[in-house]
């Protein structure tokens, strides 16, 4: 209800920080953990590299900072702190997929002189070790027992007198458990769709303990900057939700592939754009919308 004309409770969490930053006459910041990988299903991407579908996000990303510049001089810069590293062994995704991945996306930001927009990784804050050692680091760091994370998960799917917040982590739980069983249903996979289903619900766990471990870093690391999230929120929530192909739905880059119709572009799972006759279009050798 607050989507068209966003209320005082939804801008409250994030004007305090907005004011100061203004008050010192510096750039907002904009922190958005988000461009993790390509999903390794095929069915809902082209490949594993970026396409046409992060370079539309990403120019509209700068796009966004430049329409605050326009009203506020310093403008604004986004850091994308990619999550890819943290949970790739969970969801998926191969680590040298997710090196291939950022290094193509950094590309894409330099050559396209996307400038108010910079990344931050898992490999950035930890030197000299290798994936493994690093998502442990962050685990032992900053991340939640299992235990506690599944007993409010279970708390959140009762009925009723539980609190808030623990139904929002039954929420996340559900949805990233669909996440990870669409990614594993890629063709020509073996397994039941029995099978699939348990093992998601068990790495969903592991999924959820990075993803709140990485983003509390994220919060030390940048206090004063504004939280951006790719998923839709609640109003007062502590991060603005962003959908990164305006007008589009919630998809994401990795999660689908950019279509052009009618001379703009829009978010498709890969299978239902060509259940509707889309056709690939190559550049360079490489399959790109």
């Amino acid at each position: 209800e607050c989507f068209s004309s966003p209320c005082q409770k939804c801008i409250e969490p994030h004007l305090e920080k907005t004011i100061l930053t203004v008050a010192q006459g510096l750039p907002v910041t904009l922190v958005l953990p988000a461009f993790p990988g390509k999903s390794p299903n095929l069915a809902k991407v082209l490949g594993t590299l970026p396409d046409m579908a992060e370079r539309r996000a990403l120019e509209f990303l700068q796009s966004l900072c430049d329409r605050i510049k326009k009203i506020y001089a310093p403008g604004a810069r986004i850091i994308l702190c990619s999550d890819g590293r943290v949970f790739s062994d969970v969801v998926g995704m191969r680590d040298e997929d997710v090196t291939a991945y950022q290094r193509e996306l950094s590309r894409i930001i330099r050559d396209s002189g996307l400038s108010s927009i910079s990344t931050f990784d898992l490999d950035d804050l930890y030197h000299e070790m290798d994936f493994d050692q690093m998502r442990m680091r962050l685990v032992e760091e900053y991340g939640e027992p299992l235990a506690v994370i599944k007993a409010s998960i279970s708390r959140g799917g009762k009925i009723s007198g539980y609190s808030e917040e623990d139904k929002e982590a039954n929420r996340l739980y559900c949805g990233i458990t669909r996440f990870l069983v669409e990614d594993a249903m890629y063709p020509g996979q073996m397994q039941s769709r029995t099978s699939i289903q348990n093992e998601c619900r068990s790495r969903a766990y592991a999924v959820i303990q990075r993803s709140k471990a990485w983003g509390d870093w994220v919060a030390e690391r940048f206090p004063s900057a504004i939280r951006l999230s790719i998923h839709p929120q609640t109003c007062g929530a502590p991060k603005l939700g962003i959908r990164l192909i305006e007008p589009d739905n919630w998809l994401t880059p990795w999660h689908g592939v950019a279509v052009e119709v009618q001379g703009r572009f829009i978010l498709l799972k890969r299978s239902r754009a060509e259940e509707i006759g889309a056709c690939l279009i190559h550049v360079e050798g490489r399959p790109r919308h």
